[in-house]
């Protein structure tokens, strides 16, 4: 069905043989893309049978935190061992979690394989990026992100329908409907296995590397501590408490430790030296910004559906579609201007204050707040992440040298990865903090009567109790748990805001065209073998 032909760096591709290439790494990202959103609708029932609500976070963080800190490596592990080989082995290692997440029987097991899914999708949505980056220009590459944002899109939509799809059904060939969202990787995985192997010819340009190893474990070490200083013994044992304290202190310490031994370092996991360049330092602050927004909206927004409006899981699937229609329209025609006009600043710009306009208009959302303005809250928050997400990766990969391109591509998913875990995790940490509070506010003003002293306990780690209580309480429970995410969505808006500033100050360089695009990456070739 495809040409078996190696890729010939001497020249450019053509669009066919780009669109060809395209269809397998679109299947990749496709499956990690979906796995990120596959969950969010499927939550509620998870955690009800594993009543772990006050851990909910991490089934997402998890998988978020590995995938971000697996980026990376994989960028140098393909110099070395080919894009191909590398790129196949993240789909295996994808799949494995997949079957053990599905087999899941406790809120911990399933956390634990959904870390080893995130290993996996590291590399699917790393690689992704640095392909394209091998293969198009940046003045041509405008045109075929709208394929990514596609990819995106119908992930955002895609994901959460598929979660509620298998969710609001008790069992499906005699197993659990929830479980199904991760078997369902299973047909995903195996395409993708056959396509890339079909479609992905690139030869290798071995570069010879060392792997940052220590640099890695560093990294991870002072990520994981943070996370679980700010998402769980925070929250839990207090802020102030020994072991809150030491773990936030350790994260920052490793932290440090990280940064001191890149500069040291022969071939450092994130080299310092690229924050030299200061196009790679905004989209860096931008991505971890616009990744903090991005998950806490696809996390968010099925929750708030679910129980505020009292939607199923499925219908929360399908009210997030305005998300994917924003996401993909604006993706697709800043693409198209991108490669007809050169000009990419001006959409990171456009984008952040569209977004954070969604982000601050979601904060007014009440019980009582009709779907359709929530549709046109979720319309303007996809716009604004449709002008940012791939118009950065455009500018970074602009901005540095052909042989930077791997680790800058792979560092600019990492950032936004980073962003992506902490901002769940603070949000969701944000929103079981403030329902807590709140219900106990509610309670104490309506002077408890008839109030189980449990009920509060059991509503934070179980809602499905809430369709069980008498109507006046239950309405006072809705406003409890309408008032926190008010406070997650206005907690979240001036940090989103804050991107506006960094998008301001991007430099616009002309883009590269075909041309000068293979001839930079014939000359790194020549360098690499020389």
């Amino acid at each position: 069905m495809f040409a078996r032909k190696e890729v010939d760096h001497s020249k450019p591709l053509t669009h066919r043989e780009i669109l060809i290439i395209m269809s397998g790494l679109m299947t990749g990202l496709l499956l990690a893309a979906l796995d990120q959103t596959i969950v969010s609708t499927a939550l509620k029932s998870i955690v009800e049978e594993f009543n772990g609500l006050n851990h909910y976070t991490w089934v997402v963080t998890a998988y978020l935190l590995t995938s971000t800190a697996s980026t990376p490596l994989y960028g140098k592990i393909s110099d070395l061992y080919g894009r191909r080989p590398v790129y196949q082995f993240s789909i295996v290692v994808f799949l494995i979690g997949s079957l053990l997440a599905g087999a899941s029987t406790s809120m911990e097991q399933l956390i634990a394989t959904r870390a080893i899914q995130g290993l996996g999708a590291g590399g699917l949505m790393g690689l992704t990026f640095v392909i394209v980056g091998d293969i198009v220009s940046p003045r041509e590459r405008g045109k075929y992100q709208g394929l990514f944002g596609a990819v995106w899109g119908i992930s955002s939509v895609a994901g959460p329908l598929l979660g509620g799809f298998f969710s609001d059904r008790d069992a499906i060939l005699g197993i659990t409907g929830w479980r199904w969202i991760f078997y369902v990787n299973i047909p995903f995985g195996i395409l993708a296995l056959i396509v890339t192997s079909l479609v992905l010819h690139i030869p290798k340009v071995k570069r010879e590397h060392k792997i940052d190893y220590l640099g890695a474990l560093l990294m991870v070490v002072s990520v994981v501590s943070l996370l679980i200083g700010l998402s769980v013994l925070g929250p839990e044992n207090g802020w102030s408490d020994n072991r809150t304290v030491a773990t936030l202190a350790g994260g920052v310490i490793f932290a440090v430790l990280f940064v001191m031994w890149e500069f040291k370092a022969a071939e450092p996991i994130l080299p310092m030296t690229l924050f030299k360049n200061r196009t790679f330092t905004l989209t860096s602050i931008i991505g971890f910004i616009i990744g903090a927004g991005m998950f806490g909206a696809i996390v968010m927004l099925p929750l708030y559906l679910q129980i505020i409006q009292g939607n199923s899981a499925t219908e929360a699937g399908l009210k997030l579609i305005p998300l994917m229609l924003g996401i993909l329209t604006f993706t697709i025609t800043s693409g198209r201007l991108i490669t007809k006009n050169g000009k990419y600043k001006r959409y990171p710009v456009i984008g952040t204050v569209i977004m954070s306009a969604g982000i601050f208009l979601m904060s007014t959302a009440k019980v009582s707040t009709p779907y359709w303005q929530i549709a046109v809250y979720a319309v303007v928050i996809g716009g604004g992440l449709g002008l940012c997400m791939q118009t950065i990766v455009i500018a970074v990969q602009n901005a540095v040298e052909f042989k930077d391109l791997g680790i800058a591509t792979s560092s600019n998913t990492f950032f936004r990865s980073l962003g992506g875990a902490f901002g769940t995790a603070i949000f969701g940490t944000i929103l079981s903090d403030r329902i807590a509070e709140n219900l106990r506010a509610e309670f104490a003003g309506t002077g408890g009567a008839g109030v189980d002293p449990n009920l509060i306990d059991s509503l934070t780690t179980n809602t499905a109790l809430i369709s069980t209580l008498p109507t006046q309480i239950q309405s006072g429970v809705l406003e409890a748990f309408s008032n926190s995410f008010h406070t997650v969505f206005i907690s979240a808006f001036p940090v989103v805001a804050l991107a506006f500033f960094f998008a301001l100050a991007l430099e616009e360089k002309p883009l590269q065209d075909s041309a000068s695009h293979a001839n930079a990456r014939q000359d790194a070739a020549g360098e690499a073998l020389g």
